[in-house]
């Protein structure tokens, strides 16, 4: 083993050495830019790649998170805090330097809004001492500095900046994870919510073909990608707004950028379909929607697993955001602005709306669900695809009356039970690692682990999950105690929203 628990572990990159330390028996390096930072006159722009530097750079601490409000995802007291727009790093962990290991990147979410790789309910030691791979977690731009579309505005701004960074993270994992022990020809991209939509826009984007040959995208919620006409509009109207001439908007406070692109994300729920943070389709680097990439079997066609949690929407019904409509009100609304033909039809298959398990279960839809099974029905015409549903949910979340929510299957499947959210959701996790999570972590470390001679998938309960397809739709539904395989569990729904889409 390269790496020897207690001590720093120095790797030697092409752009330069890295000391960094020991986390559970694998090799950890944080901080690591993949990319010169984004600040002065790199503001709105790509990500230029990283210069090389001289001597060892430490490579111990976590690198700033990108600008963003306070989230209970990183509420812990071992989350970092410090914020910056200097925050293009990721954090990789090894197991052996010297070896040739099968690579995990991680996307983490947050609606382009909130998140970043650094967070602990991210931690990747687990998965790579568990499964001998190398994990590596990106940090990438969000909010009004990453994830708010100006590339209309001319010289100086591009679009798809969160895209960008991604791509950027990629191109440094081919080019450097061999260092850390990685085989950059055998890279697995996944990530939930917002890193899962990226999931599926990096599958659709030619400037991504070549940088991974897997793929997992965990509740993917592709209405936050929207085309290039409304995010033109959208940029117009923040440019007005600021009372600025466009030539001053990158000297201008961090404080205003934010508050005024905000205010455009919450009022765009009530007048488009889309919300204002998000990626752009109609563009060079993502010419078209992901859907429709996949239909017209345009997406580079690697092996897919994708699915959504049973009761996604039950954690936003708390607090309403104009994002999901989950009161009878929001519902209608919803309707008015996007399909008001397709009401009657649509709600068919809610057959006791407006009940609240009915609400829930359209809002679940309207994000992840209706376009989750859009994708699968296309994509899986041409690369292999396999679909979950999550339902699995333990006694927090049950007296929460949660059920299996947005984002809840991330701690199984990283082992994150000692994170802040973790001790939450799986008070017991950390002394006794639910049934559920040793299944689900397993499967996905078999998924990027196996199977790449041939191209085809061979994990050791392949038996219990065959591949989707639009004849039987095979849905492997992940359950408490045992998995199970089910032809089209949620077939009404399924076809109301097919006919949308």
């Amino acid at each position: 083993m390269a790496t020897v628990l207690g001590h720093p572990v120095i790797v030697h990159t092409d752009l330069g050495d890295l000391r960094g330390t020991t986390e559970g028996g694998v090799g950890v390096w944080r901080g690591v830019p993949y990319a010169e930072q984004p600040v002065g006159d790199r503001r709105f722009l790509g990500p230029d790649p990283k210069r090389p530097w001289t001597g060892v750079r430490d490579a111990i601490e976590h690198g700033p998170l990108p600008p963003q409000g306070k989230s209970f995802v990183g509420g812990g007291r071992d989350d970092p805090k410090s914020r910056d727009e200097a925050c293009l790093t990721l954090t990789v962990w090894s197991p052996d330097t010297s070896s040739s290991l099968p690579v995990m990147v991680w996307i983490p979410g947050g609606a382009f809004v909130f998140g970043a790789g650094q967070f602990q309910l991210y931690n990747g030691s687990r998965l790579a001492a568990n499964g001998d791979v190398v994990v590596v977690n990106i940090t990438y731009r969000i909010g009004v500095f990453g994830g708010f579309e100006l590339g209309d505005l001319g010289d100086g701004f591009d679009d798809n900046l969160a895209l960008r960074d991604q791509i950027a993270a990629l191109r440094w994992v081919r080019d450097h994870i061999a260092a850390f022990g990685g085989d950059p020809s055998r890279v697995t991209v996944f990530g939930e919510s917002a890193g899962g939509t990226s999931v599926l826009a990096l599958i659709a984007s030619p400037a991504a073909d070549g940088l991974f040959s897997r793929a997992i995208a965990q509740s993917p919620a592709l209405p936050l990608i929207a085309d290039r006409e409304l995010r033109a509009e959208q940029a117009r109207e923040f440019v007005r707004r600021l009372g600025v001439p466009v030539s001053e908007i990158k000297r201008l406070p961090q404080r205003e950028l934010r508050r005024t692109a905000g205010r455009l994300q919450l009022e765009s729920a009530a007048r488009t379909p889309t919300l204002a943070y998000g990626l752009t389709y109609g563009v060079d680097l993502l010419p078209r929607h992901p859907v429709d990439a996949a239909r017209a079997g345009t997406p580079r066609r690697v092996p897919l697993i994708i699915g959504t949690n049973s009761h996604e929407a039950s954690m936003f019904a708390w607090t309403k955001p104009p994002m999901l409509p989950t009161t009878q009100a929001s519902v209608e609304a919803y309707f008015a602005r996007v399909a008001p033909d397709a009401r009657q039809r649509m709600l068919a298959a809610y057959p006791h709306y407006p009940r609240r398990r009915e609400l829930l279960a359209f809002a679940s839809d309207v994000m992840f669900g209706g376009p989750a099974w859009a994708f699968a029905d296309a994509y899986s015409a041409h690369a292999p695809t396999h679909m979950y549903r999550f339902d699995h949910f333990g006694f927090s979340l049950r007296m929460l009356g949660l059920g299996a929510t947005h984002g809840s299957e991330i701690v199984h499947i990283q082992h994150s039970y000692a994170s802040y959210l973790g001790r939450k959701i799986h008070p017991l996790g950390r002394r006794l690692q639910p049934a559920v999570g040793r299944r689900m972590q397993r499967a996905w470390l078999d998924f990027a682990s196996q199977g790449w001679d041939t191209g085809e998938i061979h994990w050791s309960n392949a038996h219990d999950w065959p591949v989707y397809d639009t004849e039987r739709r095979c849905t492997r539904i992940i359950m408490s105690a045992r998995d199970t395989v089910v032809s089209d569990p949620d077939a009404q729904r399924r076809e109301a929203w097919a006919g949308l889409y």
